[in-house]
């Protein structure tokens, strides 16, 4: 009899076991189905070096961000450090937000020498002029690529005499201050989504937002430039967003917006390293 009710309690103490690895593991893969897909990819690194020109335009910090839906590059952490960029690199509004080392090159003439090189931010368009030929006026026409930079910036790497001078550029991270910023404006029935001051590659592929209650994982569609829509009931809800950049990273921001937002308020989120 002891050493059946030894047997029975060996039993009964490994079923418990199994039952306890077994609730683990399922409790271990909800969380990382509610955690969101997590991608193990690289930090991004700097691109190869390209040739290209440049030119400069006036403005100030509440015009430099016109295609991009940037308001005030100033405020919105991209400084005066940045450059419209031609259909080609412009991509519909996907460039916005990327970041880029250009220098002056090939001409001693009008390149600063002191100044090796320069940060910039793709914050605008320059749009083609196809009424004049793209090596004489019609800089920004397809298939060039082309920076027309800030005013201010483009006097650090060249004297605005020149008009427009040869470049090197290459692809570089964004290194950002504080996190992911979501302005959201509209109204109930129509959200209108700015996402700035990304870090990484800096440039948005796609945008998801979940609410704590009723609201799914919904996609947002880009409306312009780093403006993205929607329109799910977003009022009431406590909101996550996830980012999604050029290199295939996601960054995921949860519960950042509480349930009693308000249109034109701004949230920040976790952003790219």
């Amino acid at each position: 009899m002891v050493s059946t009710s030894k047997a029975i309690f060996a039993g009964s103490l490994i079923l418990a076991i199994v039952l306890s690895v077994s609730s683990s593991t399922r409790h271990a893969v909800a969380a990382s189905q509610v955690a969101g897909p997590k991608h193990h990819r690289k930090p991004f690194k700097p691109g190869p070096w390209k040739q290209a020109h440049a030119t400069f335009y006036e403005g100030g910090s509440g015009t430099f961000g016109g295609a991009c839906g940037y308001e005030d590059v100033v405020k919105m952490g991209y400084g005066l450090n940045t450059a419209a960029l031609s259909t080609a690199m412009f991509n519909n509004g996907q460039k916005c937000g990327s970041c880029f080392e250009i220098k002056c090159v090939d001409n001693p003439q009008w390149c600063k020498p002191e100044q090796s090189s320069l940060i910039l931010t793709a914050t605008d368009h320059c749009p083609p002029n196809y009424n004049l030929p793209s090596d004489n006026g019609g800089w920004c026409n397809p298939p060039r690529e082309h920076f027309d930079i800030a005013k201010p910036a483009f006097s650090q790497i060249a004297e605005y005499k020149a008009g427009i001078v040869p470049v090197q550029y290459r692809r570089v991270p964004c290194k950002k201050e504080g996190g992911i910023r979501f302005t959201i404006t509209g109204n109930p029935y129509f959200n209108l989504v700015s996402i700035s001051n990304v870090g990484g590659a800096g440039d948005i592929e796609s945008v998801e937002v979940k609410g704590d209650d009723k609201l799914k994982w919904t996609p947002l569609k880009r409306n312009w430039g780093q403006k993205w829509e929607t329109d799910a009931e977003l009022v009431g809800e406590e909101l996550t967003f996830r980012v999604r950049t050029s290199d295939r990273r996601t960054s995921t921001s949860w519960h950042i917006v509480p349930k009693n937002w308000q249109f034109g308020q701004t949230f920040e989120g976790k952003n790219f390293k």
